[in-house]
């Protein structure tokens, strides 16, 4: 019996293989991955400094125990170069492996700035190998340029500032989470992080990097320099789809899926931040954790459709707690703002008056549950 397998060993690939094994014990199970295998919540990356965590502290298991755990063979440091979906089997450099259903867990990679100079010194934090390095890098290292003012830009501005460092934080828009955020969040989220020490370079972008002998100069749009013993890109991600890609299966902007995370091909499944749902792109802990429950049901042969209620994203900025539900891309309405001493709600009213986002801050961050009931689901 040819066995399932899953490549990628991240939260996708792990947790779908964790589901699949409270529904079946004993069918074959492979899983393939690029790295060692260890297993850790990615989530904790944006974090751990302030934790002052070391990155083989942030691992909850090597690679041997997941195996035992899942009753799992698992082949870490290995690539699949091929899939041949009519034969349904992949390669692997000279050997050729046999799949009954396949998922790919694959993620996505740090886009990467469009940079003069000496652009492959950046750093970029997405994996545990990068967080050890960027660790490493920042031994006996005080300043940090971050480049990108987005959600993960920020979480870093803010443990970096935390854990001691000093942060000049870089983005296009003019306030950070500008793209996200009514603009009474962002400026008190952009004070908050002042406070702490972070130096805010809005409506500019770095265009070259250059390494010197002690450290980093950057060259910005504007004409300003800055100088960094670290420079750290957090602009965003872009799904792995080369694989899929070649492999004859549908992609856009990530791995076309359905309902059943199916993808465009029979018998092969994507879930994570590589699969575009019917349209959605969703680079979150929880829709990903409703992927892995509902295609753990499909691939154990009880077909089950994923469906996404409203779901707030939490931005670990402690500086600043904010609990945010963004209103969907073409939706015209209007923000609704209540601006309190310790709380501060925006709600995202449609031209039918129905909610449709909310923005939460401080105390009200709380209240993100309930608030989330009353908006219509992304996918029932």
């Amino acid at each position: 019996m040819d066995a399932i397998v899953v490549i990628g060993t991240g939260l996708a690939g792990y947790g779908v293989a964790r589901e699949f094994r409270k529904l079946e014990q004993t069918s074959p199970l492979l899983i393939i991955t690029s790295d060692d295998g260890r297993a850790y919540s990615k989530p904790m990356l944006s974090t751990a400094l302030t934790k002052n965590k070391a990155a083989a502290e942030l691992a909850s298991a090597d690679a041997d125990t997941m195996a035992k755990q899942l009753n799992a063979e698992i082949r870490t440091h290995t690539r699949v170069s091929a899939i041949d979906s009519e034969a349904h089997t992949l390669q692997i450099e000279n050997e050729t492996v046999s799949y009954s259903k396949l998922v790919l867990a694959l993620g996505a990679d740090p886009f990467r700035p469009p940079l003069e100079g000496d652009s492959d010194q950046v750093l970029s934090v997405n994996d545990l190998n990068d967080y050890r390095r960027f660790r490493q890098a920042l031994e006996h290292k005080n300043h940090v340029a971050i480049l990108g003012g987005g959600l993960i830009g920020c979480e870093f501005a803010n443990d970096l500032a935390n854990s001691g460092h000093q942060v000049d934080l870089i983005d296009r828009n003019t306030l950070p989470l500008g793209s996200l955020l009514p603009k009474i969040v962002s400026e008190k989220l952009l004070a908050a992080l002042q406070q702490l020490g972070v130096r805010w370079h809005g409506g500019t972008t770095a265009t070259r990097v250059s390494k010197r002998d002690t450290h980093f100069e950057l060259e910005l749009e504007d004409g300003k320099q800055i100088n960094a013993d670290v420079v750290l890109s957090a602009i965003g991600l872009r799904a792995r789809t080369t694989l899929a890609s070649d492999a004859g299966l549908k992609v856009n902007r990530g791995i076309v899926v359905d309902r059943y995370l199916q993808t465009s091909v029979q018998d092969i499944y994507a879930l994570g931040d590589c699969a575009e749902v019917e349209g959605h792109l969703l680079p979150y802990i929880n829709p990903l954790m409703r992927g892995t429950r509902a295609l753990a049901q499909t691939l154990a042969d009880n077909p089950t459709p994923v469906t996404y209620p409203a779901m707030p994203v939490t931005l670990k900025t402690p500086a600043y707690p904010i609990s945010v539900l963004p209103p969907p891309p073409g939706i015209e309405g209007e923000w609704q703002i209540e601006d309190e001493e310790d709380v501060l709600r925006a709600r995202f009213i449609d031209r039918s008056k129905t909610l449709r986002g909310f923005v939460l801050c401080n105390k009200a961050t709380s209240e993100a549950g309930r608030h989330a009931t009353e908006v219509p689901a992304l996918l029932n």
